[in-house]
């Protein structure tokens, strides 16, 4: 009698930041993600056969096989495919084979081991061509295609064939695709799209990239990843409820701002939704309030099927899903790559602190930073260079929470007091405000005796907000933490007009 087989397919996209942020043009950058969501998709249908897909969303696919020859042909054939039509772009690949009685969990726990083993083997890149060749200005790849005067390499090329201006006179290009999606409209006029970085901007020249990624994911995984008809219920309820999260965020912000979809340049360019990972660009003055939103709705979201799951197992650790988020507030101009480098360390920050506090699930919150110089710098360079005033004092005022903790502020803590910046007593104080952080770069009974001489010569309305920004916060440490840096940041951002 012949054995019934079965297998375990594992992939992960590799190289994705890399491909999506190879440029600063934001046609290629939405290209590039839409890219990333079709080749875990729509590329990798035509594989499944009479397979079981488990998981295809995030540059992660699970498949099980019972056709040997099937799961031998997505094998051979898929990788190739993927770096074809998106040069950049890498697959790692593992397969498990599940025959002799191993369980499902045991058998992701292996796949997992074996997909890490290949990410670290070197793959021979696609996109060849001979050293005396023109090149793409952007990339510094060979190019393929002149237009006009713009040289383009295979990678863009694929990047821009699905949103050609006839396709999204269409409707069918992958921006609308992706517009559609992440905000559920169900129709956009083209002329809305922004196509360069400018034309998303306001009154300044500000733009924001937001990074948000969840908390407690592996505690859910590890507990249902025995049962594969659970696991692949949960991803799907997942990726709808991050879904969900950014249309409500979107759709709080166009009614406040008075947005005119038919009209206005939408300010939003999404890049990467799914999972439970969010990536976009936007207006600057947005961001904060768009995140901090869709960080409540994201646990919403996940609290409405998590505690259903937990009534048919009550060995969950938690009931809802929380999410940390970086935000990195850039010029127009300046390099897209490095700008999501700032906003993912912004977020593993964020992380980092909020599970010091040893709570199930980690609490939500956010860190931003504004970028004020030309050099390319790790955030860890950037507090010391920029958030360190002298010892015993810090600028690093975050992470913002969603709910009160204490030693820190909510994010609506800091939107309120900033608000008051714009007050004719904020006017009278901001002054002081950053004479006294000049101050304390130089010497700290300087900005002692500046504290104490504004607050005497002031009114009580301006002595409390200058007291809010230049009072600090002890926490674990003989460090004493300042917002004054940020509520400036966040106050320049929202009403400087450089236009």
């Amino acid at each position: 009698m012949k054995e019934h087989k079965i297998y375990l397919y594992g992939a992960a996209v590799q190289g994705i930041q890399s491909f999506i942020f190879q440029t600063n043009e934001l046609k290629d950058i939405v290209g590039a993600s839409e890219l990333v969501e079709w080749i875990c998709t729509q590329c990798f249908e035509k594989y499944i056969g009479h397979g079981e897909l488990i998981v295809s969303a995030a540059g992660n696919i699970k498949c099980i096989y019972t056709d040997e020859e099937e799961c031998r042909k997505a094998v051979k054939e898929f990788p190739k495919e993927v770096m074809l039509s998106a040069p950049g772009i890498t697959i790692s690949e593992a397969v498990v084979d599940m025959t002799n009685g191993m369980t499902f969990d045991q058998a992701v726990e292996e796949l997992e081991k074996r997909l890490r083993v290949q990410r670290n083997k070197p793959f021979p890149s696609m996109t060849l061509g001979f050293m005396g060749v023109e090149r793409s200005r952007k990339t510094g790849l060979p190019a393929v295609k002149i237009d006009k005067d713009d040289f383009i390499d295979q990678g863009t090329l694929r990047k821009r064939q699905n949103n050609t201006w006839e396709k999204m006179k269409e409707g069918s290009s992958t921006t609308h695709k992706l517009y559609i999606k992440s905000f559920g409209l169900e129709s956009i006029n083209p002329k809305n799209i922004p196509l360069d970085s400018d034309k998303m901007t306001s009154d300044n020249n500000w733009l924001a990239i937001i990074h948000a990624d969840g908390n407690g994911l592996g505690m859910i995984v590890s507990s249902i990843g025995k049962d594969k008809d659970m696991l692949k219920s949960f991803s799907e309820k997942l990726d709808k409820a991050t879904t969900n999260a950014a249309r409500k965020a979107f759709a709080t912000i166009v009614e406040e701002e008075k947005i005119d979809l038919a009209k206005d340049t939408i300010p939003f360019r999404p890049i990467v939704l799914g999972g439970d990972d969010l990536t976009m660009i936007c207006r600057a003055d947005l961001a904060l309030h768009f995140t901090e939103i869709f960080i409540k709705n994201f646990e919403e979201g996940t609290r409405s099927f998590i505690s259903e799951m937990h009534n048919n197992d009550a060995s969950l650790p938690i009931y809802h899903l929380t999410a940390c988020a970086g935000i990195a507030y850039i010029k127009s101009s300046y390099p897209f790559y490095y700008g999501y480098q700032l906003a993912e360390s912004l977020c593993e920050r964020a992380k980092r602190d909020t599970k010091s506090s040893g709570i199930t699930p980690a609490p939500s919150c956010l860190m931003f930073h504004k970028v004020q110089s030309s050099f390319v710098e790790s955030f860890d360079e950037i507090s010391r260079k920029e958030l360190t005033p002298c010892k015993g004092h810090s600028f690093e005022f975050g992470p913002y929470y969603i709910n009160e903790k204490k030693g820190y502020w909510t994010i609506s803590d800091l939107a309120q007091k900033t608000k008051k910046l714009e007050s004719k007593s904020g006017n009278a104080i901001k002054s002081d405000i950053r004479q006294w952080m000049t101050l304390l770069n130089e010497d700290e009974g300087k900005a002692k005796q500046k504290a104490i001489r504004v607050c005497d010569v002031s009114s009580d309305k301006e002595s409390a907000l200058f007291k809010s920004a230049t009072d600090g916060i002890k926490r674990n440490s003989d460090i004493i933490y300042h917002p004054a840096y940020d509520m400036l940041s966040i106050h320049t951002i929202n009403t400087i007009i450089t236009k």
